[in-house]
């Protein structure tokens, strides 16, 4: 199951030991909505592998200009806490997975 990420947690999700994708999304975003099935089955299909969260850049304004997020949905991947790949826009599942699969 994906994590939120909240102002209060978004260093300890990102730090993870292990690969960590976030999906910046909003609810008024119709791309953000037909996304998140495919990030939502990447969840599960990848637990214990890695770690998957979702931002809602309306909640955490500040997170998404850290992370330079101009348009969503937005997805970005970490390893070792360090920002290593983004997709912007909406990718087909197997892209999605190809790039965790060369995280892990």
């Amino acid at each position: 199951m994906e994590k939120v990420i909240t102002n209060n947690n978004v260093e300890e999700i990102l730090s993870s030991s292990q690969p960590v994708l976030v999906d910046f999304w909003a609810t008024w975003c119709g791309p953000c909505r037909m996304l998140s099935p495919i990030v939502d089955d990447i969840a599960k299909e990848y637990e214990g592998k890695a770690v998957v969260a979702k931002c809602n850049v309306d909640d955490c304004e500040e997170i998404a200009m850290q992370y330079g997020i101009r348009n969503i949905p937005t997805l970005l991947f970490f390893k070792d806490g360090k920002l290593v790949d983004r997709t912007v826009g909406v990718v087909p599942k197997q892209d999605i997975a190809a790039k965790l699969d060369a995280l892990i």
